[in-house]
């Protein structure tokens, strides 16, 4: 078809520039003329042939080019698919496909690399149990690659279609995970597109009051891409100086005059997240032992606070998720409630005793899983907001194993409308404190990631020192916003109202076998010993001595706290976090109240 109009078009413009040269048809009487003039050599002056032709080249050109810019603004449809075209959300996003699409059976298939691209960008594949595992939003579902199952948050089911394997690349059913990417899939099998969309966007249609081509672009020459007829539906994109940019029933994505559209609809509406929190989170840990009852805080408030993290659960040496709620922790709850404060226990793994019980359990789908049904089901249970994960001394080499349980545990959590926070070391140090976290992972899949911005200086150092530096603090909040690209908004600044009480004895050996509470911290010092400010680590340090031994401390007071808790107001983070809750000194709650407010 296309063919043929190229053909009439250029059989028309050859025509033309004939008539140019006969004169409109008028050939004998032009040789005469000629002949008579180079006879008699009456001319007066000769025409330049190379001019003349020039010329009507170029009059040949505009020609053959109008006739086929009229041909390609109102008749020619360029694009027929020769291939499967993708269009998600009203994207055409073909080209970035890595693999091609298939149908087969019926049933449409699409790389499990595409998915990846497209929907989740963790999907992955759980060779242990042939199977693979993909999250989005508030689903997790396993597919299997043995037989037609899918599983979606611990439910199963059987499916029509199984995945393909086929060189080397794994291809799965679309449609079988609709409810999963809450998505609907629709194949245009004239035009040979598929359109998928999501059902959390909004979505809008009208109606067609004529008979229209629709363009590529809003200029006056542009190619058209498919023809609508009057009365048709069409999905509206948007719309921009008297032009809308439209879907139409085939597919396809084009333009065309806003006033020829009628009866616009909002068939679908944007599904808008809602935070718990409004604001800055001001977070308190309220620890106590396992084998402790919760503290009774009936009667009190704590001024500022928005969430209490009580020690609720912790993994058992067996790798079990153990409670240690009970009736003090429902009136824990309840009192919490009552003065408007969200509850997001703490989950451990410090009384697990190994660090190879931790591991056992990341490096396991199904376990991973039946740890965060323990957590779902005491969530429910006891009518909580949301958990704080607080899993230290971890094997580097499970590092994204780890991720993987956050990535799992996220869409759970979210199902239920609670609220998912992860504690994590400063990104450096050593392989089971620091470099078992990726960090960029877990800071873009929780909901907020807890910097846990103290002992710089730990126990375990052979050398005093502060126990959270300014500067040590900075360049951690930069790297979590720098190197590991985490949305400032969702970075928690936890700080310490302790600090370390350091021991050199008379060969030079250093020790710091406690710490004092922030509370308790000036009681200790002596009378008479002169603080001395740090302008860098911006908080006093004192030096004394204690018989032959020479004590060392790095204060942390208000002053200290103050400049740290500033950070949070210069790097727009999240909010903060305090550990923990007893160790403050009578107005700390109102002064950090003050601080953060902005």
């Amino acid at each position: 078809m296309i063919k043929n109009r190229y053909t009439k078009a250029a059989a028309c413009a050859v025509l033309a520039v004939s008539m140019i040269f006969t004169g409109c048809g008028k050939k004998e009487g032009t040789k005469n003329a000629d002949k008579k003039a180079e006879t008699t050599k009456t001319v007066k002056r000769k025409l330049d042939k190379k001019k003349v032709t020039k010329a009507l080249i170029i009059v040949l050109a505009i020609i053959i080019i109008g006739v086929i810019l009229y041909q390609i603004n109102n008749n020619i449809v360029f694009d027929k698919n020769k291939n499967i075209n993708l269009v998600i959300n009203n994207k055409n996003i073909t080209s970035n496909l890595k693999k091609d699409i298939f149908i087969q059976d019926d049933e449409i298939y699409i790389s499990k690399q595409d998915l990846g691209n497209f929907f989740d960008k963790y999907i992955y594949e759980d060779t242990q149990n042939n199977q693979i595992i993909t999250t989005y939003d508030t689903k997790i579902a396993a597919i299997s690659l043995d037989e037609n199952k899918i599983s979606i948050n611990g439910v199963s089911k059987k499916t029509y279609a199984q995945t393909i394997k086929k060189d080397d690349t794994i291809y799965l059913p679309i449609k079988e995970l609709e409810d999963v990417y809450g998505i609907e899939i629709s194949y245009i099998e004239n035009s040979k597109v598929i359109t998928i969309d999501s059902t959390s966007k909004e979505q809008k249609k009208a109606i067609v009051t004529k008979n229209l081509p629709v363009k590529s672009t809003k200029k006056f020459i542009a190619k058209t891409v498919d023809k609508i007829k009057k009365g048709s539906y069409v999905v509206v994109i948007s719309e921009d100086k008297g032009y809308t940019k439209i879907r139409t029933e085939n597919g396809k994505l084009g333009y065309i005059k806003s006033k020829y559209l009628a009866n616009e609809v909002t068939v679908r509406e944007n599904m808008e997240e809602t935070k718990q929190i409004e604001g800055k989170v001001n977070l308190v840990w309220d620890y106590y032992s396992t084998v402790a009852k919760a503290p009774d805080r009936t009667g009190t408030t704590i001024d500022g606070i928005n969430v209490v993290s009580p020690a609720f659960f912790h993994l058992n040496k067996n790798g079990e998720l153990e409670e240690n709620v009970g009736e003090a922790g429902k009136k824990y709850i309840e009192w919490a409630h009552n003065n408007g404060y969200k509850v997001w226990p703490m989950v451990q793994n410090s009384e697990a005793g190994s660090i190879n019980v931790t591991s056992n359990i990341m490096n396991d789908y199904n376990k991973r899983q039946e740890l965060i049904s323990q957590i779902i089901i005491y969530c429910v249970k006891y009518k909580l907001d949301g958990v704080n994960i607080d899993f230290e001394n971890m094997k580097q080499e499970d590092k994204n194993m780890y991720s993987r349980f956050i990535i799992e545990l996220e869409p759970r959590l979210k199902e239920i409308g609670m609220t998912l926070s992860v504690d994590v070391t400063a990104p450096d140090g050593s392989e089971t404190w620091s470099m078992c976290f990726d960090r960029n992972v877990i800071g873009d899949v929780a909901d907020y990631i807890v910097f846990m911005a103290y002992d710089e200086y730990g126990a375990s150092s052979n050398k005093a020192g502060t126990t959270a530096g300014y500067d040590w603090v900075e360049l951690g909040i930069k790297k979590f916003i720098e190197t590991e690209e985490i949305k400032e908004e969702k970075i928690i600044l936890a700080i310490p109202l302790y600090t370390r009480v350091w021991t050199e004895d008379s060969s030079g050996k250093i020790t710091s076998k406690n710490t004092v509470s922030m509370k308790n911290t000036y009681s200790i010092i002596p009378n008479g010993v002169e603080k001395q400010w740090n302008d860098s680590l911006k908080q006093y340090y004192v030096e004394y001595k204690d018989g032959n031994n020479t004590k060392k401390i790095w204060i942390e007071d208000e002053t200290s706290l103050k400049e740290k808790i500033s950070l949070i107001k210069k790097y727009k983070l999240g909010g903060v976090a305090s550990w923990q809750k007893g160790m403050e000194t009578d107005n700390f709650w109102e002064f950090l109240k003050n601080e953060i407010q902005d």
